[in-house]
């Protein structure tokens, strides 16, 4: 199946042995109905993939119900953790942590519901880990709960189960100049929105955070900086934004051929979602589009 014909969102790609697993939002509908699953693919190019491999399936009980959104899978202590987004009857949406033993799955509940805070609207939680080897979520607190959506973090379990640190906001969507407002009707409400984060360290040893927000384009797609190379910071926004044309939600990976690669969805509209692959570049201060 060629890349063009896969409708998904919030691509996340996963290297392992001599293949590439393609994560994301697969349900055709993630905005109405109940969340089906996660699906992956797999492939040796970034453009002809097989699949789909059902790699989520939500068990009886399971908490989460609707907009099973963003998988981003990591090996990590010897099995695979796939961090996900999900709402629920009596929860706040949240990112949750599941657990396998094969990058294709199948993954199953490892933390006790969300790890992000039980009383805030979260979503899109990403993994690191300092340079100490202590593993953290970096997350979004959303804008439909405080208007001016935020990046957090906060240091995880060594078990990757719940958070053991009181989150720390990163930095505003309104930090970013090219952040526009956007209006949600169901909400009834104004605000700017930060999603999609995820971390990269340069080879020059600048820590790097992608994130997502709505431009004055669309969907678009940019980086801070940490100006001391650690999680806390403090963040500057780069100069301007990566990829500002109607796609975004991305992460970088390094393809088996030594290409630096964003990998973002592209355009933000159900259901012509597809994953697009972006080359770059490392500058003295950050990331550069070669095509």
């Amino acid at each position: 199946m060629h890349a063009s014909e896969i409708q998904i969102r919030d691509p996340f790609i996963l290297k392992h042995s001599d293949r590439y697993y393609m994560f994301g939002s697969s349900d055709k509908d993630i905005w109405r109905g109940a969340g089906t699953g996660f699906d992956v693919y797999t492939g040796r190019d970034l453009e002809n993939w097989s699949g789909p491999i059902s790699a989520f399936k939500p068990p009886v009980g399971f908490w989460g119900t609707d907009n099973f959104w963003a998988p981003e899978v990591y090996e990590y202590g010897g099995a695979f953790y796939m961090f996900a987004s999900f709402i629920g009857k009596g929860y706040k949406r949240g990112t949750a942590i599941l657990k396998a033993e094969k990058p294709e799955g199948p993954y199953l509940p490892h933390s006790q519901g969300p790890v992000t805070p039980k009383d805030w609207m979260c979503l899109d939680g990403t993994f690191y880990v300092d340079n100490d080897k202590n593993p953290w979520i970096v997350f979004c607190h959303e804008w439909v709960q405080i208007s001016d959506g935020t990046v957090c973090a906060a240091r995880l379990s060594d078990d990757l189960t719940k958070i053991v640190s009181e989150p720390v906001i990163l930095f505003h969507s309104k930090d970013a100049y090219w952040s526009t407002e956007v209006y949600s009707p169901s909400n009834n409400m104004h605000g700017y929105v930060t999603d999609g984060c995820n971390m990269y360290r340069m080879q020059n040893g600048k820590l790097l955070l992608l994130w997502s927000c709505m431009g004055k384009q669309g969907y678009c797609i940019a980086y801070a900086v940490s100006a001391t190379g650690e999680i806390d910071g403090p963040w500057k926004q780069a100069d301007k934004p990566l990829f500002d044309k109607d796609g975004g939600h991305g992460m970088i990976f390094l393809s088996f051929d030594g290409r630096l690669m964003l990998s973002i969805h592209s355009p933000n509209d159900t259901p012509n979602e597809r994953a697009l692959f972006v080359e770059l570049k490392e500058t003295e201060e950050g990331l550069e589009v070669i095509r």
